[in-house]
């Protein structure tokens, strides 16, 4: 079962540093995300979200080559595979494009917006869906960086670990737990 977490940052760019390095504790697997989105609220008031899948490209990219190969069968069929290949790439491609807009992934956006709203101007909020984590070393590389617990799904206590780490300027001690 994964763990949702959101954190608000007084800056619109920490949290998007936050998410970058989170992306190379996920190449050191020391996290697993599920999923993970930047809302950023700008000066005006208005929300913006960063989602870190972009499923209009992946489908995109899935429907161009299932649409060439089928398209380049069917070309086959009736002696033209060239043609077949680049109508199929054409037509998957968009089909793909079409799908991976209309799904959603993930954390609800409407609970993305909902939240964006109540965080104020200039800042941003990390909302992450964590599948598995080693606490110790991703706390240890999060230690000082006033962040604000906003929601999570997190224990108490764990949820109080977090925002030691975040808010104190020390890593957190080795028997922190896990989260």
């Amino acid at each position: 079962m994964s763990d949702l977490i959101v954190v608000g940052f007084d800056t619109p760019e920490e949290a998007d540093k936050v998410l970058v390095k989170l992306a190379g504790l996920k190449k050191e697997y020391l996290i697993d995300l599920e999923d993970a989105v930047v809302v950023v609220r700008d000066a005006e008031g208005k929300v913006h979200l960063k989602q870190s899948l972009n499923l209009t490209a992946i489908g995109a990219t899935s429907g161009l080559l299932s649409g060439s190969i089928w398209g380049g069968l069917v070309g086959l069929l009736f002696l033209n595979p060239l043609a077949g290949f680049a109508i199929g790439g054409a037509l998957g491609a968009g089909a793909g494009a079409l799908s991976g807009s209309l799904t959603d992934y993930g954390i609800d956006d409407d609970f993305i917006k909902s939240l964006g709203n109540t965080i104020p101007n200039n800042s941003s909020a990390l909302f992450i869906l964590v599948r598995k984590v080693q606490p110790e070393k991703v706390l240890a590389e999060f230690s000082g960086l006033r962040g604000r617990v906003l929601k999570t799904s997190l224990s108490p206590e764990q949820e109080q670990k977090l925002q030691a780490a975040l808010s104190d300027a020390q890593a957190p001690s080795p028997q922190a737990g896990t989260f």
